[in-house]
């Protein structure tokens, strides 16, 4: 897992997240990954693919018929 220094903090800054860590009854520095977790990563972020499949959607969708190839493959030969 990785760390991170952070510096110039301003004390009333360290204060603040002393006491939200306090209320929420964990140490400064779980509070600080709390936070940092939930702005880096938010539960409602947008992911791609499910981007793409509400375009393809609203865009009427799309049928595709995807043929296999029946012949196999010839094994690498190495002589």
């Amino acid at each position: 897992m990785s760390s991170l220094t952070i510096r110039n903090l301003p004390d009333e800054t360290h204060r603040a997240l002393r006491a939200r860590a306090a209320l929420a009854g964990r140490s400064t520095e779980a509070e600080v990954r709390a936070i940092l977790e939930s702005v880096a990563r938010p539960k409602e972020r947008i992911k791609l693919g499910s981007l793409l499949a509400e375009i393809g959607q609203l865009a009427g969708g799309v049928d595709l018929e995807i043929a296999r190839e029946k012949a196999t493959a010839e094994p690498m030969s190495f002589e």
